[in-house]
């Protein structure tokens, strides 16, 4: 594993030219941290397919599908040579890293992505903006134990713990790891990939 933290000197080295040697990425990271808006820019800047994982696993109605059509549908989604793909779903990890070249995780301050999730929330809400498979965020939902607000409190160490682990063992080792601390830092590594985006709001 070759890891490319924002704070060493090998991430900003990465020469653009090399650009081309990103072509399969899996973005990870707490719910809220920009995962889907860094994989959306990513994939435009590469000109390469962007898979949503949450696409693949939420049927109508909030209903969860099943692992074994979940890992078929990831499956035929990464047949390609090139792809961005976002999420953090563990039932289909060993899938996306054995055919990944690069992780790019998100590792925000647990302030940023509080603000970011409640904002992102406010407006999917206010909006009535539909998701995967038509499925719409309510209010009523912030008051339940499946609230993405508790749902990120009790991850966020957790992950922060996790994928230095996961991230070291062998079968990984071939991943490039690119750990981003800030939505500045999200912006410098888009900038390694083509024109920079903004990733700072």
């Amino acid at each position: 594993m070759l890891t490319l933290d924002s704070r060493s000197s090998g991430f900003k080295q990465i020469p653009r030219n090399q650009q081309l040697l990103h072509r399969r990425i899996s973005v990870v990271g707490t719910i809220g941290s920009g995962k889907t808006t860094l994989a959306r820019k990513s994939a435009q800047l590469l000109d390469v397919p962007h898979i949503e994982l949450d696409a693949l696993h939420w049927e109508p109605n909030w209903v969860e599908t099943p692992n074994y059509l979940f890992r078929e549908r990831v499956k035929q989604s990464l047949q390609g040579d090139s792809w961005i793909v976002d999420g953090n779903y563990h039932q289909v990890r060993d899938i996306v890293w054995s055919r990944a070249d690069t992780v790019v995780w998100l590792d925000y301050p647990f302030r940023t992505i509080i603000a970011r999730l409640a904002r992102r929330t406010l407006r999917r809400i206010l909006t009535h903006e539909k998701l995967w498979n038509g499925n719409q965020e309510h209010i009523r939902g912030l008051f339940t134990r499946d609230s993405v607000f508790l749902w990120a409190v009790r991850t966020y160490r957790r992950r922060r713990r996790q994928y230095p682990t996961l991230l070291g063992k062998p079968e990984n080792s071939h991943l490039v790891v690119v750990r981003l601390r800030s939505p500045i830092e999200a912006t410098r590594f888009l900038s390694t990939l083509g024109q920079p985006g903004d990733l700072t709001d």
